[in-house]
């Protein structure tokens, strides 16, 4: 028994009646009459009950259906999968990613990138703001967040730490949180893009605790947020990758050493009812393949 049978077979249970089956799969009535037929005298079993008005299915064409539509669907997908192997990736790509996260993290894979896929093109808008794909035409979002949009579908990048820090200045005026409560009396500069970022959680010896922060700066961008805070404002909390090289000049120092924030997790996210592009596809594949050892 072959595939074509098998497609056969779910088109007449599918569409109802030999004639609506053979009008869709463009075969004559006959053909597809002994095809059925061919394959009830091949299992030796009636598959479906006939009647002048109707076609109906026995218990073991219910089986057989079940059967039939995996497999069929299974042959198709991977077809699909070939060709799209087939199928150079190109056009134009549409990336909409953070402000910060795009300029020190994206751009500098993107030579790469279009080196490998010289048909592709990118166009990345950078934003703090949480963009709408379907209504602003972006195949691809980079997020930043504890979990990702629920009408979106996503795909984990990284992970990475995020680590309270201010101006070494701004610690010799105010003083230095012993326990993560501290910061509840210290000036915090507020991301607002994520409400979820304004509870700075922490783990330590004696367990989890959150601690809800305010300030006297609410901003929508972290380049801002680090300029702010380099200059003596206040507390930021970003991550690792985000700080590491004003840590490493000692513009900002590091508090609460002995507690731990749990990761954040950067996001590939994208429509979930759009088929997955090759251009979409091989853009994320990319940006896994380079994150897997850690974003630096």
């Amino acid at each position: 028994m072959n595939l074509d049978t098998m497609a056969i077979f779910a088109a007449v249970v599918e569409h109802g009646s030999f004639s609506a089956a053979s009008e869709a799969l463009e075969l004559s009535t006959p053909v597809v009459s002994k095809r059925i037929s061919a394959i009830e005298r091949s299992l030796g079993a009636r598959l479906l009950n006939r009647t002048t008005r109707r076609l109906s299915l026995t218990e073991a064409g219910e089986v057989f259906y079940q059967h039939c539509v995996r497999v069929v669907a299974e042959a198709r997908e991977a077809e699909a999968s070939v060709m799209d192997l087939n199928n150079s990736p190109r056009g134009l790509l549409r990336i909409t990613a953070p402000v910060n996260f795009g300029s020190h993290q994206i751009a500098g894979l993107l030579p790469g990138f279009l080196e490998t896929y010289p048909d592709i093109r990118v166009e990345m808008d950078l934003s703090d703001r949480q963009v709408d794909l379907a209504e602003e035409g972006f195949d691809l979002a980079i997020r930043i967040t504890p979990s990702p949009q629920p009408n979106l579908a996503a795909r984990q990048l990284a992970s990475a730490r995020r680590i309270p820090c201010a101006a070494p200045e701004y610690w010799r005026e105010h003083g230095r949180p012993r326990v993560p409560a501290d910061l509840k009396k210290h000036n915090c500069i507020v991301y607002r893009p994520v409400p979820a970022f304004n509870q700075w959680y922490f783990h330590g010896p004696e367990g989890g605790e959150t601690v809800p922060v305010s300030g006297n700066l609410i901003v929508n961008n972290t380049e801002a947020m680090l300029r702010a805070a380099v200059g003596g404002l206040g507390v930021v909390m970003l991550t690792s990758f985000t700080l590491e090289r004003y840590m490493a000049t000692g513009q900002l120092e590091p508090v609460l050493e002995g507690f731990e924030s749990p990761d954040t997790d950067i996001y590939a996210c994208y429509l979930p009812n759009r088929n997955l592009s090759t251009k979409v596809r091989v853009f994320i594949d990319y940006l896994v393949s380079h994150y897997g050892s850690g974003i630096h």
